[in-house]
Formats: structure tokens, C-alpha cells, sequence
């Protein structure tokens, strides 16, 4: 039986496909799709362009009816991929009002919610594999120039 998700599936241009992926993509995957945009000045804090959501984060909505509001996420539901924010509500025909899902492409982090030990533990672990890798490309680099100059010489 042929698996309905392949990890080693690189990118396709057909939409399809790439529908595909998302929608079958386990959970875990899933959670890394659910990233936004983080605001400029967190951008340069963090050194980072985005990050997967948490409840409790403050979001602004930067498409659709609710452009330009802001709310704390109040729920993130991984397998719909949509997250709901406190106080972006819609009222429905029966009169009750309830909750507006919202993609994370369409939102903005304005502030990060830091109560969790473990998200700060992951991004600074981050950082690190992102500095060893950074000084090995120029420890290479170095490395080549002085071959080239040493085969110069002969």
C-alpha cells in the first residue's frame, strides 16, 4: 500500500500536490505550517522572520474583514490549521456569535508570550545550530582560499 505522506517529497509546482501535502501531513508538521510573521522589531530582537504560534501570543490581522485588529490567540487547532483570536467574532444566522478561524499566513506577532520556558529553550538552541554552521561554511572558506594561494605559489 502506497503511504499518503512521503518525508522525502521536495516541492512540486502543481497546486495539487502541494495541497496534498498539507493535507496529509502528520501533526507534527503540521504544528511547523502554523508559523506567522513576526513584527519588525521582533524580527531584529530574535533574528528570526517567523515563528510557530502559542496561545497566549498578541496577533494582528493583516488580510481580510478584520484587517488592522489586534487579540490574543486564544486556540490553535493544528489539524484544521487555523487559529482563533479573543474578541474577532462573527454573528451567525441563529443570532449567537462565535469565533472567526484565522489562517497563520494572515496574522502578525506583535508580542510573544514568554511564559513558556521550553519555546525560549528551543529558539536559543536554534540559534546555536544556526552559529556552528555559520562558522564551519567560514572555516571552509578560509581553508579553500588557502589551498588556492599555496597551488598559486607551485
Amino acid at each position: 500500500m502506497k503511504n499518503k505522506f512521503s518525508k522525502h517529497w521536495k516541492s512540486s509546482k502543481r497546486p495539487s500536490k502541494q495541497r496534498k501535502y498539507l493535507a496529509n501531513a502528520p501533526l507534527h508538521i503540521k504544528r511547523k505550517l502554523l508559523s506567522v510573521n513576526l513584527s519588525k522589531e521582533l524580527r531584529k530582537k530574535h533574528k528570526r522572520r517567523n515563528i510557530p504560534a502559542r496561545k497566549g501570543d498578541n496577533v494582528k490581522i493583516m488580510r481580510g474583514k478584520f484587517k488592522g485588529k489586534n487579540g490574543k490567540i486564544i486556540s490553535i487547532d493544528t489539524k484544521a490549521s487555523k487559529i482563533k483570536i479573543e474578541g474577532i467574532m462573527i454573528k451567525k444566522q441563529d443570532g449567537s456569535k462565535v469565533n472567526v478561524k484565522m489562517h497563520p499566513s494572515n496574522l502578525q506577532i506583535i508580542d510573544l508570550n514568554l511564559d513558556d520556558k521550553k519555546r525560549m529553550k528551543i529558539q536559543k538552541e536554534e540559534k546555536k545550530t544556526k552559529e556552528q554552521k555559520k562558522s564551519e561554511e567560514t572555516k571552509t572558506k578560509i581553508e579553500e582560499k588557502k589551498e588556492t594561494k599555496q597551488e598559486e605559489k607551485k
